[in-house]
């Protein structure tokens, strides 16, 4: 059971990690500005999840090309890619999606971080791109979580206690809500809404495990800022997304606590 349970967590993390690319794309915009609906060459993007692909019909081609041999029209222009590629990701998301298998096992939150995972690397993604963290995506995220730790309580077999999952998010969301306060250059509202969904899948665990993710999702921002420093001291002042390392911290109790469950 347990091998299986990890192929079908790798198997829906892939099929996830297959449809952000087109997301990630069009949710990477600065604050204030519509989602983007075009691929930089100008072509409308329909959707928002698959492959970040265009295919542009043969009446999209810029007119004036003249016509095909034998008077025909021109053909479809080629197909190009304008985000991050597809397979990558599907792998990425996949591997993740295994790990919390093997480390929760066959318990019911198990469903709840599986389905935390694709979204917390489009977050990162987003980050990472333009610094940003949607609401559209950390709001209800929270959400989420909360409702699936919660009902996971309910059933048999769960591995952790849904009041200190409650708890930590808004310890964690606090914590960094005075980080923001006192540096609001530093550390982004948006990483404050991001902690609280992060608290949540930590504090289920309890408070060692809380304690262990937010540290490491700390540590991994503070080493990768430092290798900055080492590398362009110039830059010293310039930013860097820190989504990404709260998801790594987040992923890494989780992982702890699965295991130690």
């Amino acid at each position: 059971m347990g091998a299986a349970l990890i192929v079908l967590a790798a198997g829906y993390g892939a099929t996830a990690g297959w449809l952000l690319p087109r997301a990630a794309y069009r949710l990477s915009v600065e604050p204030g500005e519509p989602w983007r609906d075009r691929c930089p060459r100008g072509h409308r993007v329909r959707g928002w999840l698959g492959p970040a692909r265009c295919r542009v019909p043969a009446e999209a081609v810029v007119q004036g090309r003249g016509r095909g041999p034998a008077g025909r029209p021109p053909g479809p222009a080629a197909p190009h890619a304008y985000g991050r590629r597809a397979v990558p990701l599907a792998a990425l998301v996949g591997a993740l999606c295994a790990l919390l298998a093997a480390a929760v096992g066959v318990r019911p939150e198990l469903a709840a971080y599986v389905g935390l995972a694709p979204v917390a690397v489009l977050l990162s993604l987003v980050d990472r791109a333009v610094h940003r963290l949607p609401d559209v995506l950390t709001l209800p995220l929270a959400a989420a979580v909360a409702a699936g730790l919660g009902t996971a309580a309910l059933l048999p077999r769960a591995g952790g206690d849904w009041r200190p999952a409650l708890l930590g998010g808004g310890a964690l969301a606090g914590a960094y809500l005075l980080l923001h306060l006192i540096n609001p250059a530093g550390m982004g509202f948006g990483d404050v809404k991001l902690a609280l969904s992060l608290g949540v899948a930590l504090g289920w665990y309890g408070w060692g495990v809380w304690a262990a993710g937010a540290f490491l999702g700390l540590l991994y921002g503070a080493l990768y800022g430092l290798a900055l420093l080492l590398r362009a001291p110039d830059k010293r002042n310039q930013g860097y997304a820190f989504g990404p390392f709260m998801a790594a911290g987040a992923l890494t109790g989780v992982l702890l606590g699965g295991f130690g469950a």
